[in-house]
């Protein structure tokens, strides 16, 4: 008898509940469609995807190009996998090939702390940290500028965050084959 007044009550709930996720994504779905008709009523569908040129004005009159903001992810993702691939494949050799159970032990959970950090966390340390030190120490020595807010900074950072990624998907690889 209790199970016939509480069933309906638990069906209700997880019919609410469930509603509120599906209308939650309907709703994101049809703001980010009002949003997008309202941003090509501003600025032409062929100027954003053909322009090459990236100048967002807070007083208007932007250009707003997505080529190079397209050039710009491609560029930091080539310096990241370029800083990150070789570090993780070798530490995912090491790890798999070379260490013992104790170095194991404390190395692999080390390396997948980095992949609990938030990102916001690494982008604070490649604004405060890593940008002044490759202005200070290594562009102006070379002379090659005072910007600390670069392709190689947002790469090497982006690069530490991937390393957790390419060495765990690395050591599962190894371990797969056979020996």
């Amino acid at each position: 008898r209790a199970r016939n007044t509480s069933e309906p009550f638990v069906l209700s709930l997880l019919s609410g509940s469930s509603s509120v996720a599906i209308l939650t994504t309907v709703g994101i779905f049809g703001s980010l469609v009002f949003e997008t008709y309202n941003f090509f009523q501003m600025y032409p569908a062929e100027d954003f995807f053909f322009s090459t040129v990236w100048n967002p004005q807070f007083r208007g009159g932007s250009d707003l190009g997505i080529l190079p903001l397209l050039w710009g992810t491609f560029y930091v993702s080539l310096v990241a996998l370029f800083f990150a691939v070789p570090i993780g494949l070798m530490i995912a050799i090491y790890l798999s090939e070379y260490a013992g159970s104790t170095m194991r032990s404390f190395a692999k959970p080390a390396i997948e702390i980095l992949a609990g950090i938030p990102t916001i966390v690494y982008g604070l340390f490649a604004l405060i940290t890593v940008g002044p030190f490759l202005r200070d120490w290594i562009a102006q020595p070379a002379g090659l500028g005072s910007s600390s807010s670069s392709v190689l900074t947002a790469g090497l950072v982006m690069g530490i965050m991937l390393i957790p990624f390419v060495s765990s998907l690395s050591d599962d690889i190894i371990n797969a084959v056979p020996q």
